[in-house]
């Protein structure tokens, strides 16, 4: 019996070789005693036979708790949470006593799925029988509600404990990681030092994804140094912790040092963390390079590898590469990955409005859809203005009841501002209401900028004073929607009420008041923001405050000026911020200037048409007719086609779309007809005003 014992426990797991124990168990007639059937089931449960290992349960004639327990924490393991329960129903009915194990095993189940009302009966079971003072089971209980988010309950639950371990300390802080709270996973951190409770692996790697911004940079030194005091660099989860801090925190030399430093106990996830790294600091060459390396390394790349090196050739200039790397996930049988299929359509769409086809085609050829899948796509069709083709995607993404989150909504309602569908919009409003995504930031944010979109500038506002407005993203809404609106002054405002509620601003929101000032002509209140930017709010111009800026001193006839502040960018100005000179070029009237920005613009984006339309406008304005008609040839050389502007009307809940002379309506006849007779009532009305 001993013999058959240390064969099942030692012997590597194989199904045959499990089955053939199994029936020299039978055969020998150990079979009836419990300790051999549970270490059967034990070992079914390591192949993931549950079923077998169910029915060996079920063929027991006496289980005792461990015998419940195995088979308990099978489903538990693979994500079984309903069985689970129906188990340790029928545990319970059955008489026998749940133990420490089987509190932590099932809660285990319980917090993977988020299901706090079970968690709570638990609770309740475990106060009764006193398992709440228990270290295995109560760190379970802790770990539960600080999964799902109640951290103070999980705190109430750790200070009852009268025994607390490792475990318990670094679940509590992970709980508060979890949550964001920097201040109180620091005081513990210190409680835990100060009870003489070691820290390890598990303290520092939760700890360490909080500090990811530039100003935590100090901390994660001290850190750092915290973990080479106690030899925890060795630990893989801690050194990809610490690259991932440092890369945060704006030093990725430290995070290259970090890397270099841990050659002996590299992993994947090391290697992942540093791939991050350098596509966080948009290194999208040394991306490639490092995706090569691990492989040299002998490290197989996982999805987390091939997303992030698919994200890195998310923009045409590494079209080749992208499209190399979709030929080695097809080789590698990888598309069956919703991740990677994901990357993938992010990746096309990100290189042009032309390879949405390509990005469809991997989006149908997918049998497996995550919500994360459905967001792509349908930010895909707002991206190619492809608005109403995304509002029915959404139509059959709720008819199928797939998971919608924030992000679902955002496009949905960027596609009814897009389409100036007012009652539409409102309608996608009520359904973000009932399903409680209403005072989400980026719901929120993209709700008033489709009432600003829409004209009724006094609902985005009502929106804005109702929502919780601590986040500088909905301020970037309600100060876009007035610029846009032409009320500069009320922008502006927002902007210093913003301050004194002591928001912090990002780069968006100086875009946004930089926008409300050219807008207004607000010349001086332009240049002040642009001068305190950096010095006042640490944050320095981008390629975008430059382009406002240019169109600020554009709109006021001070060409000059924007000239100059070009010629002082630290970077190459890029077609936006060349296309906004060329426009003010256009305001000023400054033929020379026009044209050598025109020239740059043409070999930088030869097939964009605005290029060619203002120059082509500007030649016109100055009576340059052979200029001109070089411009539209060179046009129709290179078969560029300007793009037509398209109004529209919600009639009814549906929307009619028109461009100039466009006959597509079925109703177009009766349209003209129309028309006609309203311009020659015009013409009517104009003859009697004219003879009276």
């Amino acid at each position: 019996m001993h013999r058959l014992h240390s064969l099942i426990r030692t012997s590597p797991i194989a199904l045959p070789f499990l089955k053939a124990t199994h029936c020299l168990a039978i055969k020998s007639g150990f079979i009836s005693d419990p300790y051999t059937s549970n270490n059967l089931i034990t070992a079914y449960v390591k192949c993931n036979e549950l079923n077998l290992a169910h029915q060996l349960f079920d063929e027991m004639p006496q289980p005792d708790t461990v015998s419940w327990n195995v088979v308990i924490s099978g489903y538990v393991n693979s994500g079984d949470l309903d069985s689970t329960w129906q188990l340790l129903n029928a545990m319970r009915i059955s008489g026998h006593v749940f133990n420490s194990r089987t509190f932590a095993s099932v809660l285990k189940g319980v917090a993977r799925a988020c299901r706090i009302e079970l968690g709570q009966q638990l609770h309740s079971v475990m106060i009764k029988t006193r398992f709440t003072e228990n270290v295995f089971s109560g760190s379970a209980l802790v770990d539960l509600y600080s999964k799902c988010g109640r951290v103070g309950d999980a705190l109430v639950v750790f200070l009852y404990m009268p025994e607390c371990n490792c475990v318990s300390w670094n679940t509590l802080i992970a709980g508060y990681s979890r949550v964001g709270d920097v201040d109180m996973v620091f005081w513990l951190l210190r409680c835990q030092e100060l009870e003489g409770v070691g820290i390890d692996d598990g303290t520092m790697a939760p700890l360490l994804t909080l500090l990811v911004r530039v100003e935590f940079y100090s901390l994660v030194m001290q850190l750092h140094c915290k973990i080479m005091k106690h030899g925890l660099e060795a630990f893989d989860t801690v050194c990809g912790a610490v690259i991932k801090a440092y890369s945060h925190c704006s030093s990725l030399l430290d995070a290259e040092r970090v890397f270099d430093g841990c050659v002996a106990s590299r992993d994947l996830v090391t290697w992942n963390s540093m791939l991050a790294a350098y596509l966080l600091h948009k290194k999208e060459d040394t991306v490639f390079e490092v995706f090569i390396d691990m492989q040299s390394f002998g490290f197989e790349p996982d999805d987390y590898s091939y997303t992030g090196v698919i994200s890195s050739c998310s923009v045409k200039e590494h079209k080749s590469r992208g499209e190399s790397l979709h030929g080695l996930v097809i080789k590698r049988g990888l598309e069956v990955s919703v991740p990677v299929s994901d990357a993938l359509i992010a990746m096309y769409l990100g290189f042009d409005n032309r390879y949405m086809e390509d990005a469809l085609r991997i989006f149908f050829s997918m049998d497996v859809k995550d919500c994360c899948t459905w967001n792509t796509v349908l930010s895909g069709y707002v991206q190619v203005g492809w608005s109403e083709d995304a509002l029915k995607l959404f139509v059959h993404v709720r008819s199928l009841f797939v998971e919608i989150d924030d992000y679902t909504f955002s496009a949905v309602i960027r596609c009814c501002s897009d389409l100036a569908t007012l009652q539409l919009g409102q309608q996608v409003h009520v359904l973000a209401l009932k399903v409680g995504f209403d005072n989400n930031k980026y719901v929120g944010s993209s709700l008033i900028f489709m009432y600003s979109k829409c004209g009724v500038i006094e609902d985005a506002r009502k929106y804005f004073e109702a929502t919780s407005n601590y986040n500088a993203i909905v301020w970037n809404s309600i100060i876009f929607a007035y610029a846009q609106h032409g009320q500069g002054n009320i922008a502006l405002e927002f902007f210093y009420l913003m301050r004194e509620r002591k928001v912090k601003p990002d780069h968006i929101t100086f875009v946004a008041v930089l926008t409300a000032c050219s807008h207004k002509g607000l010349l001086e209140e332009g240049r002040k923001i642009i001068q305190i930017m950096e010095s006042d709010f640490g944050i320095p111009l981008q390629m975008k405050h430059y382009a406002c800026a240019v169109d600020l001193y554009g709109r006021a006839g001070h060409l000059e000026e924007a000239k100059a502040l070009i010629e002082t960018m630290p970077f190459e100005p890029d077609a936006m911020v060349l296309t906004t000179l060329l426009g003010a070029c256009r305001s000023c009237g400054d033929i020379e200037l026009a044209s050598h920005v025109a020239k740059t613009l043409l070999e930088l984006e030869p097939e964009d048409h605005s290029t060619y339309v203002l120059l082509s406008s500007l030649y016109g304005r100055l009576k340059m007719w052979d200029e001109k008609a070089s411009v539209i040839r060179l046009m129709r050389e290179r078969g560029v086609k300007k793009v037509p502007g398209w109004s529209w009307i919600e009639v009814k809940n549906k929307v009619h779309a028109f461009n100039a002379e466009d006959h597509s309506h079925p109703q177009s006849e009766e349209i003209y007809v129309l028309l006609q007779h309203l311009k020659e009532g015009i013409k009517l009305f104009d003859s009697f005003v004219g003879q009276t």
